[in-house]
């Protein structure tokens, strides 16, 4: 089954500078800090990787891989970083045509420092075109006519989403929804757009944010009065989900090292959704959304190990509740 799916957020370019041991944690004061780096210093980086990454994009690539008609509806600027993000888009079969060109903004771009060693990353982002997101039109939806549309946080903008969760409400499209921080940080906004969301996925921490609770239970239990489908996180550990009718406790799909964490969440949420959308269970897409994962942190980049939904997935700790 193909679905017409759009998504809705940010667009990067990613730089990565990636060593081996300049880079290396040191704990100072109880955090840990990029310890060989001094200030005023030159540091020889083994390797520089280029990439692309944010919400909207790493799920529209999943989707597109999928075989789903993938639409990525956000902001870039016609620079060099911009022309990058086109050409993956266009690489990957992505619909690029709703994408809006900003003048005076530059294409968003994330420095990702990463140390080989251990896995461990700091990521200097500038938002750029990827800011603001009030420009965005949803009579775009009206053209569209998608079955579903994926949204990823728009760092707050609860007026944009509500336009187009309320349009996507009215033309019988469906939503999955992957609320941000800025989102996560005005509760009583983000409770009103819940009403429109037939998937909610967040983390443990995030769910805590919107309703009580401290048990992966107590949170599921809860979120379950505000979306048909609800997905919880907890990292290494898991998570927790619910259609209404059925309900998963869930392990990770296999016990990997962690090359590079970008894109973990982007891969399950989306994951999740381009298998569920082509008409696969609720746990087989669990299965999947999980197995999306841990191939993306095996892989260096925000994309490059989504998988298709074609590869065999082997057996997971998964279990009905």
């Amino acid at each position: 089954m193909i679905s017409r799916i759009v998504s809705l957020g940010s667009a990067l370019q990613d730089v990565y500078l990636v060593d081996h041991d300049d880079l290396v944690p040191t704990t100072i004061g109880g955090e840990a800090i990029f310890g060989k780096v001094l200030v005023g210093s030159k540091v020889d980086i083994d390797r520089i990787y280029y990439g692309v990454g944010g919400g909207g994009i790493n799920s529209a690539i999943s989707f597109a891989r999928h075989g789903h008609e993938a639409i990525f509806l956000g902001n870039i600027a016609n620079d060099p970083a911009g022309n990058a993000i086109i050409n993956v888009l266009d690489k990957e079969g992505v619909d690029s045509s709703y994408i809006n060109f900003l003048e005076r903004k530059s294409t968003g771009t994330s420095v990702v420092l990463l140390d080989q060693k251990s896995g461990e990353r700091t990521i200097l982002t500038y938002r750029g075109a990827s800011e603001q997101f009030g420009n965005f039109s949803e009579s775009d939806l009206d053209l569209i006519q998608p079955n579903w549309l994926y949204a990823t946080s728009l760092r707050g903008d609860m007026d944009t989403l509500g336009r187009f969760f309320k349009k996507a409400h009215e033309i019988d499209t469906k939503v999955m929804f992957n609320p941000g921080v800025r989102e996560l940080d005005n509760p009583k906004e983000l409770m009103k757009l819940l009403k429109y969301v037939n998937i909610l996925i967040v983390n443990k921490s995030e769910a805590a944010k919107i309703v009580p609770g401290v048990l992966l239970d107590e949170l599921l239990y809860h979120l379950k009065n505000y979306a048909e489908i609800v997905i919880i996180t907890d990292g290494a550990m898991g998570g927790i989900a619910s259609n209404g009718e059925e309900a998963y406790r869930f392990g990770i799909y296999e016990d990997q090292k962690v090359k590079d964490a970008t894109g973990a969440g982007d891969a399950f949420g989306s994951g999740f959704l381009a298998h569920f959308a082509a008409g696969k269970s609720f746990r087989t897409s669990l299965i999947f959304a999980s197995a999306n994962s841990t191939s993306v942190v095996s892989k260096l980049g925000a994309n490059a190990g989504i998988l298709t939904g074609a590869e065999p997935l082997h057996p997971m700790p998964i279990q009905k509740i």
